[in-house]
Protein backbone atom coordinates (compact mmCIF):
# COMPACT_ATOMS: atom_id res chain seq x y z
CA UNK A 1 0.00 0.00 0.00
CA UNK A 2 2.84 2.36 0.67
CA UNK A 3 4.58 1.56 -2.63
CA UNK A 4 1.29 2.73 -4.58
CA UNK A 5 0.53 6.04 -2.23
CA UNK A 6 4.41 6.87 -3.10
CA UNK A 7 3.63 6.48 -6.89
CA UNK A 8 0.29 8.53 -6.56
CA UNK A 9 2.23 10.95 -4.93
CA UNK A 10 4.86 10.82 -7.50
CA UNK A 11 1.93 11.30 -9.98
CA UNK A 12 0.61 13.54 -8.63
CA UNK A 13 3.82 15.68 -8.46
CA UNK A 14 4.57 15.16 -12.39
CA UNK A 15 1.31 16.10 -13.24
CA UNK A 16 2.02 19.44 -11.02
CA UNK A 17 5.32 20.59 -13.05
CA UNK A 18 3.39 19.78 -16.59
CA UNK A 19 0.88 22.07 -15.31
CA UNK A 20 3.21 25.07 -14.14
CA UNK A 21 5.12 24.38 -17.43
CA UNK A 22 2.68 24.87 -19.94
CA UNK A 23 1.84 28.11 -17.41
CA UNK A 24 4.99 29.37 -17.74
CA UNK A 25 5.03 28.85 -21.79
CA UNK A 26 1.42 30.59 -22.28
CA UNK A 27 2.65 33.52 -20.06
CA UNK A 28 5.74 34.09 -22.53
CA UNK A 29 5.59 35.47 -25.80
CA UNK A 30 5.77 32.68 -28.60
CA UNK A 31 7.71 33.47 -31.64
CA UNK A 32 7.18 31.93 -34.64
CA UNK A 33 10.16 31.53 -37.54
CA UNK A 34 8.27 32.06 -40.67
CA UNK A 35 5.24 34.32 -42.20
CA UNK A 36 3.27 33.42 -45.07
CA UNK A 37 0.72 35.32 -47.26
CA UNK A 38 0.14 38.01 -49.97
CA UNK A 39 -0.36 42.04 -50.98
CA UNK A 40 -2.22 43.59 -53.33
CA UNK A 41 -1.55 47.66 -53.96
CA UNK A 42 -0.63 50.09 -57.18
CA UNK A 43 2.64 50.53 -59.02
CA UNK A 44 4.05 53.28 -61.37
CA UNK A 45 7.02 52.99 -63.96
CA UNK A 46 9.95 55.64 -63.72
CA UNK A 47 11.49 56.29 -67.50
CA UNK A 48 11.87 58.03 -70.39
CA UNK A 49 8.09 57.57 -70.84
CA UNK A 50 7.19 59.01 -67.75
CA UNK A 51 9.04 61.31 -64.93
CA UNK A 52 6.37 61.68 -62.50
CA UNK A 53 6.06 59.51 -59.35
CA UNK A 54 2.50 58.00 -58.86
CA UNK A 55 1.48 58.74 -62.52
CA UNK A 56 0.06 56.42 -64.71
CA UNK A 57 -1.20 53.91 -61.87
CA UNK A 58 -1.06 50.22 -62.61
CA UNK A 59 -2.17 47.10 -60.20
CA UNK A 60 0.03 44.95 -58.52
CA UNK A 61 -0.35 41.47 -56.43
CA UNK A 62 2.59 39.07 -54.81
CA UNK A 63 2.88 36.68 -53.02
CA UNK A 64 5.29 36.46 -50.20
CA UNK A 65 7.30 34.05 -47.32
CA UNK A 66 9.08 35.47 -44.69
CA UNK A 67 11.78 33.89 -42.53
CA UNK A 68 12.26 35.88 -39.31
CA UNK A 69 15.38 35.21 -37.35
CA UNK A 70 14.59 37.36 -34.26
CA UNK A 71 11.74 40.02 -34.11
CA UNK A 72 13.97 42.91 -34.95
CA UNK A 73 15.64 40.96 -38.51
CA UNK A 74 13.76 38.84 -41.28
CA UNK A 75 14.21 37.95 -45.16
CA UNK A 76 11.35 38.08 -47.19
CA UNK A 77 11.23 36.15 -50.61
CA UNK A 78 8.30 37.74 -52.88
CA UNK A 79 6.93 36.65 -55.93
CA UNK A 80 4.80 39.96 -57.55
CA UNK A 81 2.90 40.74 -61.01
CA UNK A 82 2.75 44.09 -61.60
CA UNK A 83 1.19 46.81 -64.72
CA UNK A 84 3.08 49.64 -65.89
CA UNK A 85 2.43 52.32 -69.00
CA UNK A 86 3.73 55.28 -69.79
CA UNK A 87 3.90 58.04 -72.73
CA UNK A 88 5.86 60.52 -74.00
CA UNK A 89 3.68 62.97 -74.33
CA UNK A 90 4.36 66.62 -73.10
CA UNK A 91 8.29 65.20 -73.36
CA UNK A 92 10.45 65.14 -76.64
CA UNK A 93 11.36 62.24 -78.09
CA UNK A 94 13.18 62.59 -81.80
CA UNK A 95 12.01 59.72 -84.56
CA UNK A 96 15.65 58.84 -85.18
CA UNK A 97 18.22 60.10 -82.79
CA UNK A 98 21.09 58.89 -85.31
CA UNK A 99 19.63 60.48 -88.49
CA UNK A 100 21.83 63.39 -89.95
CA UNK A 101 18.99 65.08 -91.39
CA UNK A 102 16.92 67.48 -90.01
CA UNK A 103 13.66 65.07 -90.66
CA UNK A 104 15.86 62.87 -87.83
CA UNK A 105 14.69 65.51 -84.87
CA UNK A 106 11.21 65.32 -85.61
CA UNK A 107 9.23 64.78 -82.32
CA UNK A 108 7.51 61.58 -82.45
CA UNK A 109 4.33 60.52 -79.80
CA UNK A 110 5.44 56.70 -78.19
CA UNK A 111 3.19 55.04 -75.70
CA UNK A 112 3.64 51.47 -74.06
CA UNK A 113 1.63 49.06 -71.75
CA UNK A 114 3.57 45.97 -70.47
CA UNK A 115 3.35 43.62 -67.24
CA UNK A 116 5.80 42.93 -65.48
CA UNK A 117 7.14 39.92 -63.56
CA UNK A 118 9.02 40.22 -60.28
CA UNK A 119 11.05 37.50 -58.31
CA UNK A 120 13.43 38.39 -55.63
CA UNK A 121 14.07 38.63 -51.62
CA UNK A 122 14.45 41.64 -49.26
CA UNK A 123 16.40 42.01 -46.04
CA UNK A 124 13.80 43.83 -43.66
CA UNK A 125 14.80 45.72 -40.01
CA UNK A 126 12.27 46.85 -37.96
CA UNK A 127 13.47 49.83 -36.61
CA UNK A 128 11.61 48.39 -32.87
CA UNK A 129 11.06 44.16 -31.43
CA UNK A 130 7.80 43.12 -33.54
CA UNK A 131 5.57 40.89 -31.20
CA UNK A 132 2.75 40.60 -30.16
CA UNK A 133 3.49 43.17 -26.94
CA UNK A 134 3.24 40.77 -24.22
CA UNK A 135 5.86 38.86 -21.78
CA UNK A 136 8.86 39.72 -20.81
CA UNK A 137 10.69 40.59 -23.57
CA UNK A 138 8.28 43.81 -24.09
CA UNK A 139 8.18 43.80 -28.35
CA UNK A 140 5.73 46.32 -29.67
CA UNK A 141 2.31 45.40 -31.81
CA UNK A 142 3.67 48.24 -34.30
CA UNK A 143 7.16 48.76 -35.83
CA UNK A 144 8.17 51.02 -39.34
CA UNK A 145 10.93 49.13 -40.97
CA UNK A 146 13.32 49.39 -44.17
CA UNK A 147 14.45 47.27 -46.09
CA UNK A 148 17.03 46.13 -49.55
CA UNK A 149 17.46 43.22 -51.40
CA UNK A 150 17.79 41.81 -54.46
CA UNK A 151 15.95 39.97 -57.59
CA UNK A 152 15.04 39.43 -61.36
CA UNK A 153 12.64 41.69 -63.06
CA UNK A 154 10.74 40.38 -67.13
CA UNK A 155 8.93 42.78 -68.92
CA UNK A 156 6.37 41.20 -71.28
CA UNK A 157 3.81 41.71 -73.56
CA UNK A 158 3.05 45.19 -75.50
CA UNK A 159 3.67 43.35 -78.61
CA UNK A 160 7.23 43.77 -77.77
CA UNK A 161 9.75 41.25 -76.95
CA UNK A 162 10.60 39.89 -72.93
CA UNK A 163 13.16 41.17 -71.24
CA UNK A 164 14.67 40.53 -68.14
CA UNK A 165 16.96 42.17 -65.64
CA UNK A 166 18.67 42.64 -62.21
CA UNK A 167 16.41 44.34 -59.59
CA UNK A 168 17.28 46.46 -56.95
CA UNK A 169 14.68 47.20 -54.18
CA UNK A 170 14.55 49.61 -51.22
CA UNK A 171 12.29 50.81 -49.59
CA UNK A 172 9.92 51.62 -46.25
CA UNK A 173 7.40 50.02 -44.66
CA UNK A 174 5.47 49.62 -41.43
CA UNK A 175 4.38 45.90 -39.82
CA UNK A 176 0.72 46.09 -37.50
CA UNK A 177 -0.04 42.97 -35.06
CA UNK A 178 -3.75 42.37 -35.79
CA UNK A 179 -3.70 39.29 -33.99
CA UNK A 180 -1.28 37.22 -31.83
CA UNK A 181 -0.43 35.47 -35.72
CA UNK A 182 -2.02 37.98 -37.90
CA UNK A 183 0.26 40.87 -39.26
CA UNK A 184 -1.04 43.71 -41.67
CA UNK A 185 1.67 45.55 -43.48
CA UNK A 186 2.07 48.73 -45.93
CA UNK A 187 5.27 49.18 -47.46
CA UNK A 188 5.91 51.39 -50.43
CA UNK A 189 9.63 50.28 -52.89
CA UNK A 190 11.50 51.12 -55.44
CA UNK A 191 12.69 48.97 -57.53
CA UNK A 192 15.87 50.15 -59.53
CA UNK A 193 16.49 47.78 -62.95
CA UNK A 194 19.38 47.27 -65.49
CA UNK A 195 17.42 47.40 -68.13
CA UNK A 196 16.75 50.19 -70.30
CA UNK A 197 13.56 48.63 -72.34
CA UNK A 198 11.25 47.81 -69.74
CA UNK A 199 9.37 50.32 -71.90
CA UNK A 200 9.83 48.67 -75.26
CA UNK A 201 6.81 49.36 -77.92
CA UNK A 202 5.68 47.54 -80.78
CA UNK A 203 6.86 49.97 -83.34
CA UNK A 204 10.61 49.53 -82.00
CA UNK A 205 12.74 50.28 -79.49
CA UNK A 206 12.06 54.44 -79.52
CA UNK A 207 12.31 54.52 -75.38
CA UNK A 208 15.44 52.51 -75.46
CA UNK A 209 18.33 55.81 -75.61
CA UNK A 210 15.73 57.84 -77.44
CA UNK A 211 18.81 60.57 -77.52
CA UNK A 212 21.76 58.00 -79.18
CA UNK A 213 22.71 58.29 -75.36
CA UNK A 214 23.74 54.83 -74.55
CA UNK A 215 23.62 53.72 -70.64
CA UNK A 216 25.48 52.08 -68.66
CA UNK A 217 25.20 50.03 -64.92
CA UNK A 218 22.04 51.75 -63.63
CA UNK A 219 22.38 54.75 -65.20
CA UNK A 220 19.42 56.35 -67.14
CA UNK A 221 17.87 52.74 -66.83
CA UNK A 222 14.45 51.80 -66.26
CA UNK A 223 13.12 51.60 -62.37
CA UNK A 224 9.31 51.21 -61.04
CA UNK A 225 7.38 51.52 -57.93
CA UNK A 226 5.12 48.87 -55.63
CA UNK A 227 2.79 51.04 -53.11
CA UNK A 228 1.24 47.27 -51.62
CA UNK A 229 -0.73 46.44 -48.44
CA UNK A 230 -0.40 43.00 -47.31
CA UNK A 231 -1.57 40.24 -44.80
CA UNK A 232 0.72 37.62 -43.71
CA UNK A 233 -0.23 34.98 -40.93
CA UNK A 234 2.69 33.41 -38.72
CA UNK A 235 3.55 29.88 -38.74
CA UNK A 236 6.19 27.43 -37.36
CA UNK A 237 6.26 28.41 -33.88
CA UNK A 238 9.87 28.24 -31.51
CA UNK A 239 7.69 26.85 -28.36
CA UNK A 240 5.28 24.86 -28.55
CA UNK A 241 2.41 24.20 -25.62
CA UNK A 242 1.90 21.90 -23.71
CA UNK A 243 -0.72 19.49 -24.89
CA UNK A 244 -0.98 16.67 -21.99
Amino acid sequence: MEGKTEQAWIRKAVTMLCVLSCLTLNAQETEYRMEIGGGVGTDFYLGDANGTPFAHLGGMGSVLLRRIFNPRMCIKANIAMGHISGTSEGVFIPTDPNSATPEGGTPTMVSFSRNLLDVGAQFEMNFWGYGSGEGYKGNRRITPYALAGAGLTVGMGGGASSCAALCLPIGIGVKYKVRKRLNLGLEWTMRFTTSDELDATAEGTQLSAPYGIESSGLKNKDCYSFLMLSLTYDISPKLRRCNN
